[in-house]
């Protein structure tokens, strides 16, 4: 019993109801993906939570790692199994607290297994005496606190053996990744939209990407090396994706000769929806999801996002809506996509920006402003000239791998319509 167990504990899957099974089964598959290659025995779900058995204590650093981004995990302990003597048990727990630094402590014991001759109560008595006088014995000043105590031992007896620990670590939370749908989430090279779609994805929907970018796809050219690299580091979360690469400078030259200026950054925002919505419906998504926050930019007043929002017929999700930059940030470094978005590149939304945007549009001043556009044309361009990337996470490592696009008779349609 050399080898320790993770002890994985739900977070919002234990209050599903009749719908738990559905909810435990991707959670089990998402724990199994994102464990492939590493030495594990087996996964084994039981009761409100899973085991997961090791064969080598040595990959527990990676173990820890890949678990960090399955969500749906409230936490997470590392415990160690064994025998069910009480004089085991007691020196168990006792290596598990020794090196720690605490002032007060209890000992919390769950009995799975009733032919264990001792009950719940009676073992943390018996296991938090046994910790007390050794702590004692070396002049610590600690005492035993049942209510909200700075150490908790836990003790989990099972059919044959014993589980034991005293650090729990927090898990990614949220609900299981794939469990709610798919939404498509426009992605730039930025801070807010990575979050969004992490947020999105903390909520069990699956995410599909699509990113526009002016010249270039290397790094410091354009957003598109960005973007690609902000897929990387988002889809462990959810095993994989795909990434629409737009080019869109053409289309803001056709939009900044023909359209008001104030309204040109509305009218690129339409088009990017626009265009979205086209690969969303092609996916099979059934919304769409933007970084905006509310006042942040100029384009991102209340009156200018229902003024872009009216553009497209798929419902427009904004998670970041209330959220301020501080918090956005971070959240951006929690998850590891900040220091990806903070690297220099050219972003395709400034260009050609208008000295006086519009604050207030309505969807008629807009709609007014896109007449001598031919919206269909540059639709339907955006959609042919893209390429695709798809996104799969395996073995602790992710595959990019280009894919050709069809442009079939669905994109025609959905391009016209």
């Amino acid at each position: 019993m050399n080898n320790p167990v993770i002890v994985v504990h739900y977070h919002e899957v234990w209050l599903k109801g009749r719908n738990r099974r559905f909810f435990l089964r991707k959670l089990h598959t998402s724990l199994r993906l994102a464990l492939q290659g590493l030495p594990i025995n087996r996964i084994e779900p039981l009761g409100d939570r899973m085991l997961v058995w090791i064969d080598d204590s040595s990959a527990l650093p990676e173990i820890s790692a890949r678990i960090d981004r399955v969500l749906g995990i409230a936490f997470y302990a590392i415990a160690q199994p064994t025998d069910r003597a009480m004089e085991v048990l007691c020196e168990t727990a006792w290596k598990q607290v020794e090196d720690r630094r605490f002032f007060n402590f209890a000992v919390r014991a769950k009995r799975s297994d009733k032919s264990f001759p001792l009950s719940s109560v009676e073992t943390e008595a018996a296991v938090g005496k046994y910790i007390l006088d050794r702590l004692r014995a070396q002049n610590r000043e600690v005492r035993v606190r049942l209510k909200d105590p700075e150490l908790t031992c836990y003790i989990e007896i099972m059919r044959g053996i014993a589980l034991v620990y005293a650090r729990k670590i927090p898990g990614a939370g949220g609900l299981p990744a794939n469990t709610a749908g798919r939404l498509t989430c426009l992605l730039s090279g930025g801070f807010d939209s990575a979050v969004a779609a992490y947020q999105m994805m903390k909520r069990g929907a699956h995410l599909t990407f699509v990113h526009f970018y002016g010249a270039g796809v290397q790094p410091g050219e354009s957003s598109a090396y960005v973007a690609g690299e902000l897929v990387k580091q988002l889809v462990p979360y959810q095993t994989h994706a795909k990434l629409y690469r737009v080019p869109f400078e053409s289309i803001q030259r056709e939009i900044a000769s023909s359209a008001p200026e104030e309204f040109r950054v509305l009218l690129y925002r339409r088009m990017m929806l626009r265009i979205a919505e086209a690969f969303a419906r092609r996916d099979r998504s059934l919304a769409l999801v933007t970084g905006d926050s509310l006042g942040q930019v100029a384009s991102q007043t209340m009156h200018n996002m229902v003024a872009v929002d009216a553009a497209s017929k798929m419902v427009v999700f904004r998670p970041l809506v209330g959220t301020d930059k501080e918090d956005i940030i971070f959240a951006a470094r929690k998850i590891g996509t900040y220091a990806i978005s903070a690297e220099p590149f050219h972003d395709c939304c400034p260009m050609f920006l208008p000295r006086q945007p519009a604050l207030y549009a309505s969807p008629e001043d807009v709609a007014r402003a896109e007449e001598k556009l031919d919206v269909n044309k540059l639709t339907f361009r955006g959609i042919r000239t893209a390429s695709l990337l798809k996104y799969e996470y395996k073995s602790g490592r992710v595959e990019v791998s280009e894919v050709a696009m069809k442009a079939g008779r669905h994109n025609s349609q959905i391009a016209v319509g």
